[in-house]
């Protein structure tokens, strides 16, 4: 028997944005593999009598390679008829959902995408920040804070990120915020320009803290900023003082 996987996205965190979809597949599942991004309330919802695997991933602190998440995946497809993989956020938007999706499909393995709500998207609007928004900005770049660090030299390109007109938006980031800043600074971003960074966007725990370029790395060692965190760089972050009344 060869079963199907789900790579299900479980949004930013709080259970009610999980789809449809998404809730639907969990109540069939046989086996299910979850990051450590995916929250308590939607872990309640997992079926007893699934299999549960967690393997953790944070940046800097795997359970498991994700050669070997993807082996698993494999595995369990031939040992259960519904094995779903459940990822914080969207699977395909820095999740390393697609490189699942293509172990499954080399080996013959019917795979499915549930899409999820990504918290570049929805941290910001829970905070009161609309990534565009008519005369403010007409574009939203999202960007890992978190490259491969097997890579070596990075790919992002500074210079042109620091000459965006419209939202930057950068995932993932804590752990570089003062380098991300400084690349930014020296490549010719405004200081003044507005930052925020919000902490885990859509749950209880939310906390937003605002500043610049110039002074946001100083609040968030101030704050004690953590982890999982959304950082939003641009003018929209302006229209917080109005929108993020709550």
């Amino acid at each position: 028997m060869t079963g199907k996987v789900y790579l299900v996205g479980a949004g930013p965190g709080s259970a009610d944005l999980l789809t449809v979809r998404a809730m639907n597949v969990l109540k069939e599942a046989d086996a299910i593999l979850y990051d450590a991004l995916v929250g308590e309330e939607v872990k309640a919802l997992f079926p007893p009598g699934a299999e549960l695997i967690d393997v953790g991933k944070r940046a800097d602190n795997h359970a498991y390679p994700q050669a070997e998440i993807n082996r698993m995946l494999v595995d369990l497809a031939h040992q259960y008829r519904t094995v779903v993989r459940v990822k914080g956020g969207d699977p395909y938007v820095f999740g390393r959902g697609g490189e699942e999706a293509e172990t499954l499909a080399r080996r013959g393995i019917t795979v499915e995408v549930v899409p999820g709500i990504s918290s570049a998207i929805a941290a910001p609007a829970s905070a009161g920040i609309p990534v565009t928004f008519r005369g403010y900005a007409s574009s939203v770049t999202i960007i890992t804070g978190h490259e491969d660090p097997t890579k070596g030299a990075t790919a992002l390109d500074f210079r042109a990120l620091a000459s965006l007109q419209g939202t930057l938006v950068i995932l993932m980031g804590i752990k570089r915020l003062e380098d991300n800043v400084r690349a930014l600074l020296d490549n010719g971003k405004a200081p003044d320009t507005p930052v925020a960074i919000v902490e885990s966007g859509t749950t209880r725990d939310e906390r937003v803290t605002v500043g610049t370029l110039g002074t946001i790395v100083g609040l968030a060692k101030q704050r004690g900023v953590e982890a999982p965190a959304v950082i939003v760089v641009g003018d929209v972050v302006r229209l917080r003082e109005v929108l993020g009344r709550k």
